[in-house]
């Protein structure tokens, strides 16, 4: 997206790490989310060879944009299209039945063996998130999302027919709020 930040505005998103705003429209500061949650964190940040410009690295809580959008010019989030990719290469493996990779023998165990798989995975994830070393935490993490992924196919649905159950639930809590 883009903001104006003035003075003021820099000085608190560098003390607090989230991306704050001057709003000209306002006369105010704006910290971004301050009331959908949709917060950026900070990340870095680096100014340009004018020195009247700054870019922020952010890690965003949510959508960027007010529309729901994951930025304010259309542009694709790239490890949301990861996903994806993935999903597409599990569905290729579904359909190479004859294949030697490990998902395509997934799928010719059958959903037992895919459903057992995801609860073995789980149950791996809770254990490491009880111990303090984030590197194995995250790895059964992508295990389990792999799983997962291979579970919707086996099922004949997709990640996308999840998120959009997740969507509506989210528009149910907020006309309710």
């Amino acid at each position: 997206m883009l903001g104006y930040v003035n003075e003021e505005a820099f000085k608190v998103t560098l003390d607090t790490s989230k991306v704050t705003f001057f709003s000209r429209s306002k006369n105010r500061l704006w910290m971004k989310g301050e009331s959908s949650g949709n917060i950026l964190h900070l990340k870095s940040w680096h100014l340009d060879c004018d020195a009247d410009t700054l870019l922020f690295f952010v890690e965003p809580t949510g959508p960027v944009c007010h529309t729901g959008e994951d930025t304010c010019f259309s542009l694709p989030n790239k490890k949301a299209d990861f996903l994806k990719t993935l999903e597409k290469i599990i569905n290729d493996r579904k359909s190479e039945a004859q294949s030697s990779s490990y998902t395509a023998s997934l799928f010719a165990k059958g959903i037992n063996k895919i459903a057992q798989k995801v609860g073995e995975e789980a149950v791996e994830l809770v254990i490491e998130a009880k111990d303090d070393n984030i590197d194995l935490f995250l790895n059964e993490a992508a295990d389990l999302m792999y799983h997962y992924l291979i579970l919707l196919s086996a099922k004949n649905t997709s990640l996308n027919d999840v998120i959009e159950i997740l969507e509506e639930r989210h528009k149910v809590q907020i006309n309710h709020k």
